[in-house]
């Protein structure tokens, strides 16, 4: 019997919750993550099925002050499991919650100072990116007409519909939490 097992997945930089899903879906079905490096490679062993509850803090400080990171979501009953991406991993039964949907988060300016987390630390290198490179070379690949220039301007301009969606996708659900946070 296989005791372990991998699966390629990607989740892009909002899509936090949906990575959390994931894999509390995967402890369910017998699969404890173990967990994620590389190429988005998530290893998995063989379990009893149980109800996990996984949070994603994205804090790339955390590194610095590590012990005292993780010994702070400890005292809330919290099991570190790893850092990846900027991302650090934690695990809780549900049995161990007040509320199955008990997060490491207690209020909605925690949540909010982590998504301000992200785009600081994603997006605005992205954003760099794209008004340093990706335009510039759009308007310059623009100006001339050869073959060459032009698979180049298809490049970039398929480049900057990909970084507006990226960047689309994160605004939206930070705008709506946002919304729903000062709204209380």
């Amino acid at each position: 019997m296989k005791n372990f097992k991998t699966e390629i997945r990607f989740f892009s930089i909002p899509e936090w919750k949906k990575e959390e899903n994931y894999l509390r879906e995967q402890h369910k079905n017998s699969w404890e993550f173990v967990a994620v490096n590389g190429l988005c490679l998530y290893h998995f062993k063989k379990c009893e099925p149980k109800d996990m509850i996984y949070q994603l803090d994205y804090n790339p400080d955390s590194i610095y002050q590590k012990y005292e990171y993780i010994q702070l979501f400890g005292d809330c009953g919290w099991e570190y499991l790893q850092n990846y991406a900027g991302y650090s991993y934690f695990r809780k039964a549900a049995s161990e919650t007040d509320t199955a949907g008990e997060e490491i988060f207690c209020d909605d300016a925690s949540r909010l100072d982590m998504m301000k987390r992200v785009f600081k630390g994603r997006m605005i290198p992205l954003l760099i990116m794209l008004f340093s490179i990706i335009i510039p070379q759009i308007i310059m690949q623009s100006q001339f007409n050869t073959p060459f220039n032009h698979g180049l301007l298809v490049f970039f301009c398929v480049m900057f519909i990909i970084y507006l969606v990226i960047f689309i996708s994160f605004a939206i659900p930070y705008w709506n939490y946002y919304k729903s946070a000062h709204k209380k």
